[in-house]
């Protein structure tokens, strides 16, 4: 009897023993698991390069060389310019091509455009002209602003883009600038944050990606970076107290995307535009602001990088630096040569698979975060969008007269 009693107990004693340890597996609890790098583990090295690049394409319909791109590239998006854009229907036909070719590929198209209002306008014209940055900062109403900005991003969203190169968060402070100007809400950093947050927010409110601009402020420039590389002569605590304001405010307030600006800050990095520059992209918007979201260039085949790179060896200067995504918006070749370079480098070694991995979540992150898919839009309420467009207008008309004494 005692025997048996103590055979029990000695059981019992083992039993305990195994689940406090946690030598019993059926109690470990489950890990998560991440769809995310379940996905990226299944990718191939040419899958993970095509999403780190957004090229443009030619027409206004799907050419044999966008075809390429999809299905030779894998690319990770497109960006349509107003020579591609004709009027409302072709260009939803023209974006449900892309991803009707792109079904068979492991990630979504990101399919982007540059569309601020006023000159820079990629919408056809059947839409109502959207007002300049400029003239939402002098109304200087945050309710305005923020109609103006879901009028942009529906306008944008109805045609079937889902990423908007906008808004712009430089601060106009130099009258010389060629290339900013009335792109900006403003020549304080006040004004900028107030309206430029407001916009982005009004933007991914109707699933559109925003990615601000242009990081790390091309606000005191006196060359256009399309034409060749703009030099900023100003130190970071400058930076820090004026041009870095709106991209801080950004970050706090959920930024999705930043795109860096092809400019040369010799104070930051002597050598290295800020699309090239670790220095710029990783210790400080990295690491000094905390940004963990997508980052992506300005067009590599500008005049800031062309005259001065060869682009395979800047775009591998821009990862290497931290960027996600180049932007490679004109010249089949110059597209051609940049994921080549890539792919080269990889295999050589020079680029980690790592890095390529980190870069690609990211990305995967904002698809998910939009819920991306390539499902076509079956059709387009051009004139309720324009309704929007007029009631967001309407709004400031009070304020109009206010606006044009300032201006006085």
């Amino acid at each position: 009897m005692y025997k048996k009693i103590a055979l029990l107990l000695s059981h019992s004693l083992i039993f305990s023993l195994l689940v406090c340890c946690g030598t019993s597996t059926a109690n470990k609890p489950n890990e998560a698991i991440d769809p995310i790098k379940e996905k990226i583990a299944g990718m191939t090295i040419d899958e993970k390069i095509g999403q780190m690049v957004i090229v443009g394409l030619k027409g206004t319909s799907i050419q044999a060389r966008a075809l390429k791109m999809i299905e030779s590239y894998h690319i990770g998006g497109f960006i349509l310019y107003k020579e591609n854009i004709a009027d409302a229907n072709q260009t939803m036909t023209l974006l449900n091509q892309l991803k009707a070719a792109n079904i068979s590929n492991t990630a979504p198209l990101w399919l982007s455009v540059d569309q601020e209002g006023g000159k820079v306008s990629r919408m056809p014209d059947e839409f109502i002209e959207l007002p300049k940055a400029q003239q939402v900062g002098m109304v200087n109403q945050r309710s305005y602003t923020r109609q103006i900005g879901l009028a942009l991003g529906k306008e944008v969203h109805s045609l079937g883009f889902n990423m908007d190169f906008a808004p712009v968060l430089d601060i106009n402070s130099n009258p010389n600038n060629p290339v900013i100007g009335d792109r900006s809400f403003g020549s304080d950093p006040q004004t900028v944050v107030r309206h430029g947050i407001e916009t982005m927010k009004a933007i991914q409110s109707e699933q559109v990606a925003a990615v601000v601009k242009h990081f790390p402020g091309h606000g005191d420039t006196s060359v256009d970076s399309h034409l060749d590389l703009p030099v900023v002569y100003k130190t970071l605590k400058e930076l820090q107290s004026f041009e870095l304001l709106p991209f801080e405010e950004a970050i706090k307030q959920g930024a999705d995307a930043i795109m860096i600006a092809h400019l040369l800050i010799p104070n930051i990095d002597k050598q290295n535009p800020a699309s090239l520059s670790r220095t710029i992209i990783t210790n400080l918007l990295r690491e000094n602001l905390k940004f963990d979201g997508v980052v992506i260039t300005d067009d590599m085949t500008m005049g800031g990088i062309i005259k001065h790179y060869d682009i395979g060896e800047a775009a591998i200067k821009s990862v290497q630096a931290g960027s996600d995504i180049l932007l490679v918006g004109h010249d089949y070749d110059k597209q051609v040569s940049v994921l080549q370079a890539l792919k080269k480098s990889t295999d050589n070694g020079i680029l980690t698979e790592e890095t390529l991995d980190r870069s690609v979540y990211r990305i995967l992150r904002l698809k998910a975060k939009y819920n991306l898919k390539d499902d076509p839009v079956i059709s387009i309420d051009v004139d309720k969008v324009n309704r929007k467009i007029e009631a967001a207008l309407e709004a400031s008309l009070p304020l109009l007269p206010e606006i044009i004494d300032r201006r006085i």
